[in-house]
């Protein structure tokens, strides 16, 4: 069993080697490991995504393993540990294992060979691991400190501009309709962003708005949308010359759910990437699979250069598994 656990939401997968059959589920994300009760939000988050596809399996039927990317793992790796002791004593398992969802998102994009990932959705981080080995993380760090061009980004720079439209200190831009249509009451913004919690989710939930802007010419949404692509251009290049020796240009995949945003974003992103004249070269691949692919690779492969990054316990025989979470949890 696999999962994509992201800020804004949780994927499970459950593959039958048997006959190669997956069954899927879907529930909202949680806020991150490094997060206040970041752990308590991850563990109900996965129990709601798993519950659904364990209750369908026969009484005797186990998963063998379940790994977890999840975002924040990378910078709290107490957390992690905490995350994956948790998961045994809630899913009926042979082994629990937790990583980031970065680190997920790199196997499964580039099949776990050497180059780099620009992972980007609500966060952004780009992942580059080496022929050798050699592990870089560049941004990653939240939408307070970092994730520097992503949906959180783009989104709160968007809500932004809208309200400095809104007050008079800023250009006219068709973001102040858009904000109003998608949250309401501007005047009640503020509230409207954090109501539910995760307010990096809420703004990042705006970027689609921004780059529909901006496809349709509006001037304050075009900037908005050329600036996330240089960060992050420069998010990924710095991880490309973290772990270049030189040579051949490393493959560079990008995946996330920032993607969907179209061309307003990756043709800006694509040059940037492609036509920098200082620093190392790298040529864009498409991704070969998902974080879940990358979930599962791991899960079964413990050869790739990723599995320093994997917290693993297997279960002993002296605790036996609990039976499958009989309901989901009332909030993810």
């Amino acid at each position: 069993m696999a999962v994509d656990l992201g800020k804004t939401g949780c994927r499970a997968v459950l593959w039958n080697s048997a006959d190669s059959s997956r069954a899927v589920s879907s529930v909202a994300g949680a806020p991150g490991l490094a997060a206040p009760d970041g752990v308590a939000a991850a563990r109900a988050a996965v129990r709601a995504a798993v519950g659904p596809l364990l209750r369908e399996l026969p009484d005797a039927a186990r998963p063998d393993a379940v790994l977890v990317g999840a975002a924040g793992a990378a910078s709290a790796p107490a957390a992690a540990r905490s995350l994956v002791a948790a998961l045994l004593e809630d899913l009926p398992v042979g082994e629990a294992a937790v990583t980031s969802d970065a680190v997920t998102a790199h196997a499964g994009a580039l099949g776990g060979r050497a180059g780099v990932v620009l992972a980007i959705g609500t966060g952004s981080v780009a992942v580059g691991i080496g022929a050798d080995g050699t592990y870089a993380r560049v941004d990653g760090w939240g939408p307070l400190l970092g994730d520097d061009g992503g949906g959180a980004r783009i989104g709160t720079a968007g809500l932004r501009a809208a309200l400095r439209a809104h007050d008079g200190r800023g250009p006219a831009t068709a973001l102040l309709d858009a904000a109003a249509g998608l949250f309401g009451d501007l005047e009640r913004l503020p509230a409207t962003v954090g109501r539910d919690g995760n307010p990096a989710r809420t703004a990042a939930s705006f970027a689609p708005e921004v780059a529909r802007a901006a496809d349709a010419g509006d001037a304050v949404a075009a900037a908005i949308v050329r600036d996330a692509a240089a960060d992050l251009a420069e998010t990924a290049l710095a991880a490309a010359g973290r772990i270049s020796a030189g040579g051949d240009p490393l493959p560079l995949a990008v995946t996330g759910g920032l993607t969907g945003l179209g061309p307003a974003l990756m043709a800006p992103l694509t040059a940037a990437v492609t036509g920098s004249g200082s620093g190392p070269a790298v040529r864009l691949v498409p991704p070969l699979g998902d974080p879940l692919d990358g979930a599962r690779l791991l899960a079964l492969d413990r050869t790739t250069p990723h599995a320093s990054l994997v917290v693993r316990v297997r279960r002993t025989t002296a605790s036996p598994p609990p039976p499958a979470p009989a309901t989901p949890p009332a909030s993810a």
